[in-house]
């Protein structure tokens, strides 16, 4: 097996002759063939292998909004692709075809680093997504892809769980360009009972993306009806997300459809829907979204200054209306975003 698979980053070894995993707070301590809690990171000698190194299990050519990203190059192509396995146990995974599979029985097609770069410029992508599952957990794949597509004039985007440590973080996260991270809920219970981890190092994250790297943050919570949906819960969220990220941070809701481990709990009501969007708005944030339901208006992008409409969606349709670059054509109000050619590397 080691032949096949990557030596992975972001481990030691302990005195006792285990193996210690640093990539999230599950400081997963391994021995002998072991696996982590993510499933893909697996000890084989005295090595911890990476198992979804350049094992991505498919491509697609997407519109940037399908991350969701609204204010990140909008109506643009992005090439996404993931992997197998997670760093969270959502009992509610939307995609748990991905996150929760058993790695050792998946395809094991290898495509390298440069082949996914390739494979963005033939489709035309201004940016390759990683996503469909937490891409930390491929994160030395991230690294490398990054890397050769920074060096083409292709941005990154990571959608992701922030469920990581801070120095793998700074690695993964140093050539990414945006980030949609999915705030589970705004409760350290709930990340216990319900994702198996915890909220504090989500918040850390999000902080840290703030206040020490230059990636645009986008913010998803997919709502459950009477887990994380309270009027209470709802409005801490939106508070602290506008004292820590800012007011102009963009913010996702997104309906529930039973799922998984899930399956006793009915799809998220529009009108829960519209009721976080009217908790986000009264608490200060200046842009809020839903998804995963026809709502166009409450998928509108407005001009904070005029409140002319500037990008209106329809399911994955996009038209910009009201947007000369970056300023609304009314009143030249600058709209918080990235709409600039891509960097240098």
């Amino acid at each position: 097996m080691a032949a096949e698979f990557h030596e992975a980053r972001w481990w030691r070894h302990e005195a006792e002759g285990r193996i210690l995993c640093e990539l999230c707070p599950h400081g997963c301590r391994l021995k002998e063939e072991q696996s982590g809690f993510c499933r893909v990171r697996r000890r084989e000698g005295d090595r911890l292998l990476s198992l979804s190194y350049a094992h991505p299990t498919g491509f697609a050519a997407d519109p940037i909004e399908k991350k969701p990203l609204f204010h990140f190059l909008p109506g643009s192509t992005s090439l996404s692709f993931g992997t197998l396995g997670c760093t969270l146990g959502c009992r509610f995974c939307q995609n748990w075809m991905h996150s929760h599979a058993e790695v050792l029985r998946a395809a094991r097609r290898r495509v390298a680093p440069e082949e996914v770069v390739a494979l963005a410029e033939r489709e035309g992508a201004a940016s390759i997504s990683y996503t469909y599952n937490e891409p930390t957990v491929f994160g030395e794949f991230v690294c490398d892809v990054s890397r050769m597509a920074r060096e083409r004039g292709i941005r990154n985007v990571l959608v992701s769980n922030g469920y990581v440590n801070p120095a793998p973080r700074s690695e993964i996260y140093a050539r990414i360009d945006a980030v949609n991270v999915d705030l589970k809920a705004f409760s350290d219970e709930f990340y216990r009972r319900e994702a198996k981890g915890r909220l504090q190092p989500v918040l850390d994250t999000l902080v840290w993306l703030r206040r020490e790297t230059q990636v645009w943050i986008e913010i998803t919570t997919l709502l459950i009806p009477g887990l994380n949906d309270s009027a209470e819960m709802l409005t801490e969220e939106c508070r602290w997300l506008v004292d820590e990220l800012g007011p102009q941070v963009p913010v996702h809701f997104t309906a529930f459809h039973p799922d998984f481990q899930m399956l006793d709990r009915e799809a998220t009501p529009p009108a829960t829907l519209a009721r976080a969007h009217a908790i986000a708005r009264e608490a200060g944030l200046q842009h809020v979204y839903v998804g995963n339901v026809n709502d166009a208006e409450r998928q509108t992008t407005f001009c904070t200054q005029c409140g002319a409409r500037l990008i209106e969606r329809s399911w994955r349709a996009v038209h910009i209306v009201g947007l000369e670059g970056s300023r609304c054509v009314q009143c030249s109000q600058p709209l918080a975003g990235v709409f600039d050619p891509p960097a240098e590397a």
